[in-house]
């Protein structure tokens, strides 16, 4: 199965240029950007709060690569809770659990001691409140698609190479999913998961698969006190606050009069929000350019430059799975089956591996025009690519030849029917 590249030849009707392209991309001029980024930055949606952030990122990205790229090679440096800005993060995060703390006492003392009267309502709306604000431990989604040692020996033993390569203890359980993205997490309090998401991993090659890995297993090595327990629940509190106390949208005149009144706390919780970006994005944003040192290490910085490429093109990923799952939605006759999601994930990663450089090219030049990241939480995404290329290049530590790619592929067969299945069958929104 393999995409038709549509050849289009025209003078760019900026600089007079003969412009080559693929049809099914955005045709551009590498010679004076003309149509680089014909939809622009869209920040029309984004809050204020999350601009600023955005913003912060760049400054912060920017600012890292010069110092990670003349650190040897291998940057390393204080682990993020330790230094000053780090103990302060901590220190605002125990304060705001210490506010949610408090919500829960005093409403527990008010209903305790005024039971059966009138000081029972504000006592339980307290404790209701006290409860939407508490910390939350992560949990495994309902329906995840857990796939257990038992099942996948080979890539539980891929998994743990990586991990022992980089000096971390293994994840203890493995969930895919059906988006494009990977993450690890702690599941409760100590055990670590490890999410991989099958259209991101089905469009990679063996060895971006193992920087991928690499790269997700550089975030326990490295730390990173905004994501932690403590302060990544602190900020869960706060963004709840934020949704409670912002503006409602064509109010009336009560409700205009109660918004004023929301005003100074919510300035209060911005600003904390803010204080909490300003302590954590530096050590934040290290801890990603070291996860991405680590997925050179272990995969080579080949593999680590080509996952950030298809980072870059994620947009294309999911379009194209979009494209594809509702083209099978549309042939099945009534109800969805196991042969209407036959191919989708071979369909994904031929698209893929149809998409020119001359597009990889300019999904980087657009990154520096946006500065463009995953999130507002990382480096902007040609930066990341940039530090890669700037490393001295190391042999990889962990390879995927063909038999154990082979041996991936046939474990993984049955998940990655039902994951497709699932897909089809439910669409999108689940994800």
């Amino acid at each position: 199965m393999r995409a038709v590249e549509e050849l289009v030849v025209q003078p760019c009707p900026q600089c007079g240029v003969e412009v080559r392209g693929d049809r099914r991309f955005t045709v551009w001029c590498a010679a004076c950007d003309w149509n680089v980024d014909p939809q622009g930055a869209d920040e029309e949606k984004q809050s204020r709060l999350e601009r600023r952030r955005r913003r912060m990122a760049q400054e912060y990205g920017e600012r890292l690569l010069g110092q990670l790229a003349g650190e040897a090679g291998r940057p390393e440096g204080e682990r993020p809770g330790r230094s000053a800005a780090g103990v302060l993060a901590y220190t605002i995060a125990l304060l705001v659990h210490g506010v949610t703390l408090a919500l829960l006492a005093g409403g527990l003392w008010l209903v305790i001691g005024d039971w059966g009267g009138f000081g029972m309502v504000p006592g339980l709306f307290l404790l209701a409140l006290a409860a939407t604000l508490r910390p939350r431990l992560n949990r495994l989604p309902a329906g995840a698609q857990v796939v257990s040692r038992g099942e996948a020996p080979e890539l539980y033993a891929l998994v743990d190479e990586v991990a022992a390569a980089l000096g971390t203890r293994s994840v203890d359980v493995i969930v895919l999913d059906g988006q494009a993205n990977a993450s690890v997490t702690h599941l409760g309090v100590r055990h670590r998961v490890l999410t991989l998401g099958l259209p991101l991993w089905e469009v990679l090659s063996p060895q971006e698969r193992i920087a991928l890995l690499g790269h997700e297993f550089g975030h326990f090595t490295h730390g990173d006190t905004r994501h932690g327990m403590v302060v990544g629940t602190a900020y869960g509190s706060l963004t709840t606050w934020y949704y409670y106390l912002s503006p409602i949208e064509n109010p009336t005149a009560l409700e205009y009069l109660v918004s004023l009144l929301y005003l100074p706390p919510r300035w209060s919780i911005t600003g904390v929000l803010m204080l909490l970006d300003l302590l954590t994005t530096r050590a934040s944003q290290r801890s990603e350019y070291l996860a991405d040192a680590a997925a050179a290490r272990v995969g080579f910085t080949e593999a680590a430059a080509g996952l950030m490429d298809h980072l870059l093109v994620a947009e294309s990923i999911d379009m194209t799975l979009y494209r594809e799952v509702n083209a099978r939605q549309m042939r099945s006759s009534g109800r969805v089956t196991a042969k209407d999601a036959e191919g989708l994930w071979e369909a994904l990663a031929a698209h893929l591996r149809s998409v020119p450089e001359s597009e990889h090219e300019r999904r980087r030049r657009v990154s520096a025009r946006r500065g463009h990241s995953v999130d507002a939480t990382h480096p902007p995404t040609h930066l990341r690519r940039a530090l890669l290329l700037r490393l001295p290049p190391a042999p990889a530590s962990v390879t995927a030849d063909a038999e154990r790619t082979r041996g991936l592929a046939a474990e993984l067969g049955d998940r990655r029917a039902a994951v497709a299945l699932e897909l089809v069958r439910d669409g999108l929104d689940q994800y």
